[in-house]
């Protein structure tokens, strides 16, 4: 209580009590601000009466800007060679809890050389790991952990359908699981052009290391993806492919 009134009293001290202190506090303020101003001209005119002073800043940070994009693509080389002989096989995932899935799913994708980041939280707006790869494309990827036989259905589909593109900017789309999708969820994903990897892929992905560019076919130049994109994310919905099955996953 002590310091909370010494503060308002210093606080009160500071204030202008009639209108000789308001003038000289404003006088104050004048040439403080006068001051500002005369060392920003000195010092603009100092570097553009010097050409080799601008030069040297400009050079200095261009050079920053370089190290920064060094740094940042030599950080994925780093990981990706420290993933480099990764290997996950199916038992090892199916034993693991969902979030471990999806940071699996990251390992995995840092070891393909991409610069992927995991997402995954409550209100993800169904996107647990965000990735560029060397091609410029994006890649965003819903992770679903199943228990055995488990299945993904439609409606996941449909989720990450509604949100890869508007609210991730998604180039391309993916869903993994360590189980199976249905036969909505199949041809969904069909003609959304979501990306679909299963038990089957994703052994060929994790146990045996061929690339998830290679399993996806990732070869499409990115302005013709973006507009595969665009086209697959505002087709509308087709009721009759709403199927409900009793071991889907949503």
């Amino acid at each position: 209580m002590t310091r909370r009134k010494s503060r308002s009293r210093l606080l009160r001290s500071w204030t202008p009590a009639n209108l000789n202190e308001w003038i000289a506090a404003l006088f104050v303020v004048f040439i403080a601000t006068a001051l500002l101003i005369q060392a920003v001209r000195a010092l603009i005119g100092v570097i553009f009466g010097h050409w080799y002073i601008a030069a040297g800043l400009g050079f200095g940070l261009a050079i920053a800007i370089a190290a920064a994009l060094w740094w940042q693509v030599a950080a994925v080389r780093r990981r990706s060679a420290r993933l480099r002989h990764l290997r996950l096989t199916l038992h090892e995932l199916d034993a693991i809890t969902p979030q471990a899935f999806e940071f699996a799913v990251r390992d995995l994708m840092l070891r393909d050389g991409m610069n992927a980041r995991h997402v995954g939280r409550r209100g993800d707006k169904a996107a647990d790991v965000v990735a560029l790869d060397d091609r410029g494309h994006r890649i965003v990827v819903q992770c679903k952990h199943t228990t055995t036989g488990g299945k993904v259905g439609a409606g996941v589909v449909y989720q990450v359908n509604g949100t890869a593109g508007p609210a991730h900017g998604a180039d391309v789309a993916v869903i993994v699981t360590n189980g199976a999708f249905t036969r909505g969820a199949r041809e969904n994903a069909a003609e959304f052009r979501i990306h679909l990897v299963g038990r089957q892929d994703l052994a060929r992905w994790a146990a045996d290391g061929e690339s998830l560019q290679r399993l996806l076919r990732l070869t499409t130049p990115l302005r013709r993806r973006r507009r595969l994109r665009h086209a697959a994310f505002t087709h509308h919905h087709n009721p009759s492919l709403r199927q409900a099955d009793s071991q889907e996953v949503t």
